[in-house]
């Protein structure tokens, strides 16, 4: 058996990396969750003889009292992780018994609290791989005359695209002679290969230097996929073949919940807005990590909507199993086909956008805001929507694509605001309306990108507090189409300039106003209010972006971030 660590970059490895032909092969990139980042923490980790080896997404919450009683009985720790406390319980359990590898690791997963998702190895047993899963993603992809476990269907799409994923307390055992599934009840399952509908080239960097960047310049056509065969123009509707199980329940709902983290949390403010304004139904948006741990107040016709791009969330699942065990009617927004917030919710509908690699979102969330105004049709059309205003609705949805590649087209001038404002360490992003959300999301994704401290505010909200900060270093990104609040916003624009702070305004294309006001002016093309967020957000990613390059950053994965978190 050959152990090699690394810290650092994938390449640290690779460059140490022996040529060796093998038929068992166990790799893993994590930071430290426990413990500082050094080899000694890095995984794979093991025993105290040297023969099993383990793989870990997730945290064992129950790691300290484990590892004391381990310890107790004569165990030797070579790290501070709480996953090598798992290799000495498996192997005290083989030990105790004389288990084979699959029976050890079962009785040792009885005794564990937390998330996982596992590969684990044996030199006793070269042969076999056990993955295992409990609320952290994992799947086994089938090749030809071979099996990959991973985290995410791309990991595999070079090899296959079929794909068997594990639910929680799921085990698979990979040997020569195939795959079988059991669980933690020793119970033998029977589970059925799901085809992938990605490719290969849409997990590649397809000539762009940064998987980001890709992502920016594929939304005109991510957004287009989130609306085809979706909207009905003539007849101003939607129509959301994953809803139609539950239409005539959707019909029934006087309350609707919404609820995420991070990025696609902002989006859920903007369908909080647009169901508000057009389906006339009340509305509530919680962060997910909250939700369950106060009293949420839910009855018969409540409607609980959970948003994730990965689908593995594991604040979000947490959530929507509380408003299940609630009574809720439970829905969902994802993007990955087979995640378990797809199989968990009573009806969904999937994003369609194509994987997502890189950790800061941008293109899942401009599909996530499509998908939320054709629910707005949808639940609209069902209550007081006029034909006329959901045809309105519907023919400007048409037509985003066509604007993003419009706004797009500007990227050599965000570049260059990019490098005039570059050597500042903090920045006001402000926003209202609709565009508040933006405003969030777009303080967001400078802070992951570019580690540049922002703050998004509502506009109304600066004279309450943030406007104390404004001087000559702090510039703002302010948010100002031509819309229902256009003239207040610009209001706050002469508060920022009378107390010598920078402005980058944002506005709509033909607006010459700001040109005055402002240090610098980026235009969007004109669209309804509700959709102009849609547009806005994309300068505030590529702004993001440029300053990150800039910075020298890993603009693909930022520190200390996860693309999925499935660990609270």
């Amino acid at each position: 058996m050959k152990l090699l660590k690394k810290v650092g970059k994938i390449e640290n490895l690779e460059k140490e990396l022996p040529e060796m032909k093998t038929s068992l092969l166990s790799s893993h990139t994590r930071w430290a969750t426990h413990g500082g980042v050094t080899e000694a923490n890095a995984h794979p980790h093991h025993d105290c003889k040297n023969d099993i080896f383990i793989v870990h997404n997730g945290i064992i919450e129950n790691y300290k009292q484990l590892k004391d009683k381990l310890i107790k009985k004569g165990h030797k720790f070579h790290s501070q992780t709480d996953t090598e406390t798992l290799a000495h319980l498996i192997e005290e359990m083989r030990k105790a018994s004389h288990k084979k590898l699959e029976d050890a690791v079962i009785t040792a997963l009885r005794k564990v609290k937390g998330t996982y998702g596992l590969s684990i190895i044996s030199k006793s047993d070269p042969h076999t791989l056990i993955a295992a899963r409990n609320s952290s993603p994992l799947l086994v992809g089938i090749g030809e005359g071979e099996y990959m476990v991973a985290s995410d269907a791309s990991a595999v799409l070079e090899y296959t695209k079929k794909v068997v994923y594990l639910n929680d307390g799921e085990i698979a055992v990979i040997t020569r002679e195939g795959v079988h599934f059991t669980n933690l009840a020793h119970a033998k399952l029977q589970k059925k290969p799901e085809l992938v509908e990605w490719n290969l080239e849409e997990a590649q960097k397809g000539g762009y230097p940064h998987f980001m960047i890709k992502e920016i310049f594929e939304q005109p056509e991510s957004f287009k996929d989130a609306l085809r065969g979706r909207l009905v123009v003539e007849e101003g509707k939607a129509k959301l073949g994953g809803l139609e199980p539950v239409k005539t329940r959707l019909r029934e709902i006087s309350r609707l919940i919404i609820s995420a983290m991070g990025t696609a949390l902002n989006a859920c403010i903007l369908g909080e807005y647009m169901l508000e304004e057009y389906a006339g139904i009340p509305v509530e948006v919680e962060n997910a990590s909250e939700f369950r741990y106060r009293k949420p107040i839910i009855d018969k016709n409540t409607a609980f909507l959970a948003i994730s791009q990965s689908g593995e969330t594991a604040d979000t699942l947490a959530a929507l199993r509380e408003a299940r065990e609630k009574g809720a009617l439970t829905l969902g927004i994802i993007n990955v086909v087979g995640s378990t917030l797809s199989r968990e919710v009573d009806a969904g509908i999937y994003n369609h956008a194509g994987p997502e690699i890189g950790v800061a979102s941008t293109k899942a969330f401009t599909s996530q805001i499509a998908v939320l105004a054709l629910l707005t049709l949808l639940l609209g059309r069902q209550r007081q929507l006029s034909l006329v205003m959901g045809k309105r609705i519907a023919s400007e949805l048409e037509k985003i694509p066509v604007l993003i590649n419009q706004t797009l087209a500007d990227t050599d001038l965000i570049k260059k605001l990019a490098k005039k404002y570059a050597k500042y360490q903090h920045f006001l992003y402000l926003g209202r309306k609709y565009n508040l959300p933006i405003a969030y999301e777009g303080a967001l994704k400078l802070k992951e990108i570019s580690y540049v401290h922002a703050e998004g505010y509502s506009a109304a909200e600066m004279k309450h507090g943030p406007i104390a900060l404004i001087d000559e270093n702090f510039p703002s990104m302010i948010i100002a189409p031509q819309d229902s609040v256009y003239e207040k916003t610009v209001s706050n624009i002469e508060e920022i300039k009378a107390r010598k702070g920078k402005v980058i305004a944002l506005t709509t294309k033909g607006n010459k106003e700001l040109q005055r006001l402002a240090d610098d002016v980026i235009f969007i093309p004109k669209t309804l209010e509700m959709l102009t967020p849609i547009l806005a957000v994309i300068p505030l990613q590529l702004f993001a972006y440029y300053i990150g390059v800039l910075k020298g950053c890993d603009v693909d994965k930022p520190r200390n971030l996860a693309k999925s978190v499935t660990v609270e």
